[in-house]
């Protein structure tokens, strides 16, 4: 699950880690009231006016102004909230600014005696272990860093029967340069981190930058933390944090009957059982010149319903031009999936779209048999590569 950047450095907060001030606002009033806060607390004479929405790149994009007035904050404040920022990881639709956060400026000497660095946890897959990576490159995507100057970019791996040591620490925070009290900050914050990581059941921790300021404080400037959805019954108070308007409405429909849907740019859409089915799908799908509008796996305990379900909210695509449905019947069963497919013909309705139904396995005779009886537009197929051309002629 996403959390805007706001809610992650309130959960840093909770495990010690060091982060600038900060009040989210969804007015210009609120947040003219919360730089007057703000400065009460801690003196600042700056402030930094942030959008919050579920995407990196917000500064490129005019979602982050540095003010230096109250005054400047609300005009700021007025500017970014209600509009549409498009960033790199927004797609050129965008995504429309209600909130934004702001927080004391932390570059109060100047950004030439301020540094910044590029820390990040999360799982490599490759090993089954946790790993810090860190680079000296703060404030810039890390993905150009890697492609032109990948030795700017360190890795410190975590035995998971020890956890995170204070030697890595100090070996982290050696190679960022830090020496004196910045490098004794960053050991803790680091720390601090790493708890963090573990405690809040996250997939992935982000800081971009963490700055070290010019009196040598560590802060986490920027925030992004994923939390495993798997996780969250341990953690109500994070679940509660879920910013339905920032995803994608087919998602969110699709969660409510327990299906894994991930909407794409294609033209295609498809319904598979099984997560391995579902990308041999797609390739399918692109081998026959096609592109895959979405990612759906009905999963194993599917019925007429969910089926139903699914098929609505692939129709629901514009961009749509076929459906191919490919089910390997083991635990589901292919006569439930055909009855679905008849059951959403009949409630939908009108049908504009080629209907391709690959069914193998499990009552795949009795499934093919419904899906014939009904005298339904549905073309079936019975290998892989038969579906693949009948998605091809489709178009």
């Amino acid at each position: 699950m996403n959390i805007h950047e706001y809610q992650a450095k309130s959960i840093l907060r909770q495990f010690g880690v060091p982060v600038p001030a900060g009040i989210v606002a969804i007015t210009s009033k609120e947040a003219v009231n919360a730089a007057k806060q703000i400065q009460e607390a801690t003196g600042t004479g700056t402030w930094a006016v942030k959008a919050q929405i579920h995407a990196g790149g917000r500064g490129k994009g005019g979602g982050v102004k540095i003010a230096r007035t109250v005054q400047q904050v609300g005009e700021y404040a007025d500017e970014i909230l209600g509009m549409t920022l498009v960033t790199h990881q927004t797609g050129p639709g965008g995504k429309k600014v209600s909130k934004v956060l702001i927080e004391q400026g932390i570059y109060y000497e100047g950004e030439a005696k301020v540094r910044e660095f590029y820390i990040s946890l999360l799982l490599n897959r490759s090993t089954g272990r946790n790993i810090f990576m860190y680079s000296t490159e703060g404030g810039m995507d890390i993905e150009s860093v890697a492609a032109k100057t990948p030795h700017l970019i360190f890795q410190e791996e975590i035995n998971p029967s020890l956890g995170f040591q204070p030697f890595q620490a100090r070996r982290i925070s050696y190679n960022l340069g830090l020496d004196g009290e910045a490098f004794k900050r960053m050991t803790k914050f680091l720390t601090a981190l790493y708890d963090a990581y573990i405690g809040a059941d996250a997939s992935l921790v982000e800081i971009n930058p963490v700055v070290r300021t010019s009196d040598n404080l560590i802060l986490a400037a920027d925030a992004k933390i994923n939390l495993d959805d798997n996780a969250l019954f341990r953690h109500p108070d994070y679940a509660a944090m879920r910013d339905i308007s920032e995803e994608e409405e087919s998602e969110v429909e699709a969660g409510k009957y327990n299906l894994n849907f991930i909407k794409l740019d294609g033209n295609v859409g498809c319904m598979v059982n099984g997560a391995g089915l579902a990308m041999a799908t797609m390739d399918i799908i692109k081998l026959s010149g096609g592109e895959p509008a979405n990612f759906l796996d009905v999963g194993g305990s599917a019925n007429a319903s969910t089926v139903e379900a699914g098929f609505r909210i692939i129709l629901k695509d514009p961009n749509v031009k076929a459906i191919l449905i490919n089910i390997f019947g083991g635990i589901v069963r292919c006569d439930r999936v055909a009855q679905g497919v008849v059951d959403a013909y009949k409630s939908v309705g009108n049908i504009n779209v080629p209907v391709i139904v690959r069914l193998e396995g499990t009552n795949a005779k009795e499934g093919k048999s419904l899906l014939d009886k009904s005298r339904l537009k549905v073309f079936s197929a019975v290998s892989l590569q038969e579906a693949a051309d009948l998605v091809k002629s489709s178009f």
